[in-house]
């Protein structure tokens, strides 16, 4: 699998890392049992006292963990310290939540014979997580928070650009007191993957990546009879009906496009606009990126990041030209961006037919897809031609008339006058393509768990 730390500014290999051996993982699927089999009974407060401390860590080491964060995977050191707080705020939800979201249920049955039930929702085992690199620690404890709180324990593979990450965030939760063996940073290779999935001890699998990736697992999973919920990708839609604000539409539109670079599911990839406001956004949008600044990601000046690797780099300035030989025009904007690190030239795609081979893909990073629309039924009609369903954004001062597209948006999040944000007590997740299942509130934390119905008690 090749685990190592480069850094993206500069391609410099810093440090690598050795797979996992098979006994490594049979030592860490025997430990994260034995955890399991403690864990499940411990009370919620003495679980959520282990996050809460997990929590304070996790600000304590803010500066550590968002430079680990640059370093790796080339992030802004600014939006890597929010990355961290984020962790830190989902950390606190699921302290202050877990045993409500939890707890038993009584239910009430229209046969007299049946008398009281309840329903309880009891942890399974053990839990395989595989996470991306887009966001090293808030896509770990998306997953780990709830599902230790519920009573698992967590086998994490992780991306193989953000080993130290990994194992920062490992080392962090068993500092916090979490035993040994309740969740365990693993430098796995496809194959060793595969055999975790099939061990009778793994009782789900959670992933969040590519489409590929995500079929592969599913398969696996399902083959084992194992429950897997997926977060892929997606090529959010930002409409811009007639009567939107600018300011705050173009303003919005920057942060959801650029946001991490670009490099996130849930950015706005997709800009579709009113033809009656079309050429006033794009000079406003285009005139905005025009101030990003790039450089060093550990900068506080930096307002535009590398990408998280030369071959993401190399992808994306290849999907450009596909785009381009399919048609479709092409701006470049902005200040030059310097010539060593992975760096990619802020652009604009206009002109994109639904025959360009660019048209159904998601394009991970600082380019945009310009789209206008003749009208609001043609707006829905090109949001809603994807095989995402992510999340997506529609900005209008008409609150009725934005309600109602963002009714008509098919996705699993839509954000009115916003784009698609993230936050501790809001679902995450979509449909089609985009995966399913949902992360966060409580949606997430049953995510894997029994849902036993008892007869008999109260």
């Amino acid at each position: 699998m090749s685990y190592a730390t480069t850094n993206p500014f500069t391609n410099d290999v810093v440090q690598r890392f050795p797979d996992a051996t098979d006994a490594e993982v049979g030592n860490a699927l025997d430990a994260a049992h034995e955890a399991f089999l403690v864990w499940r009974d411990t009370s919620f407060s003495q679980r959520t006292a282990v996050l809460k401390k997990a929590a304070a860590l996790t600000r304590e080491r803010s500066d550590e963990l968002a430079m680990l964060m640059t370093l790796e995977m080339g992030k802004l050191l600014t939006e890597a310290r929010g990355e961290i707080e984020l962790t830190a705020n989902i950390l606190d939800y699921y302290i202050a939540n877990a045993e409500r979201l939890l707890a038993p249920e009584p239910l009430t049955a229209k046969n007299p014979q049946v008398g009281d039930v309840t329903m309880v929702h009891e942890p399974l085992g053990i839990i395989l997580a595989i996470e991306p690199w887009n966001f090293p620690f808030y896509q770990a404890v998306r997953i780990a928070a709830p599902q230790l709180a519920a009573g698992n324990t967590l086998l994490l593979k992780h991306a193989s650009n953000v080993p130290q990450c990994a194992a920062a965030f490992e080392k962090l939760l068993h500092d916090a007191g979490l035993p040994q063996g309740g969740f365990i940073n693993l430098y796995a290779n496809r194959q060793q993957i595969e055999a975790m999935i099939n061990d009778p001890r793994v009782k789900g699998v959670a992933l969040t990546g590519s489409e590929g990736a995500g079929s592969v697992v599913a398969s696996q999973a399902g083959r084992a009879m194992k429950k897997s919920t997926l977060e892929l990708g997606g090529s959010d839609a930002l409409i811009v009906l007639p009567d939107a604000d600018m300011d705050k539409t173009v303003k919005g539109a920057v942060f959801g496009r650029f946001f991490n670079c670009g490099q996130c599911c849930v950015a706005s990839k997709r800009m579709i606009i009113a033809d009656k406001v079309y050429d006033n956004f794009v000079e406003r949008y285009a005139e905005a990126i025009t101030r990003l600044q790039p450089g060093n990601p550990m900068n506080e000046g930096t307002t535009l990041a590398p990408l998280s690797s030369q071959q993401a780099a190399d992808e994306l300035n290849n999907q450009v030209k596909q785009a381009v030989n399919g048609g479709a025009g092409v701006q470049e904007l902005g200040p030059k961006v310097p010539d060593i690190g992975a760096f990619v030239q802020p652009m604009l795609l206009t002109d994109i037919a639904p025959e360009n081979p660019v048209y159904y893909q998601e394009l991970f990073g600082p380019v945009t897809m310009l789209f206008r629309a003749k009208d609001t039924e043609h707006a829905l009609a090109i949001a809603n031609d994807s095989p995402f369903g992510l999340g997506g954004s529609v900005f209008g001062t008409d609150k009725k008339k934005a309600l109602d597209v963002a009714k008509r948006l098919s996705t699993g999040m839509v954000f009115i006058n916003n784009p698609t944000l993230v936050e501790p007590d809001l679902p995450f997740g979509g449909i089609r393509h985009s995966g399913y299942g949902r992360e966060l509130i409580g949606l997430g934390i049953k995510e894997f768990v029994n849902h036993k119905l008892i007869n008999g008690i109260l």
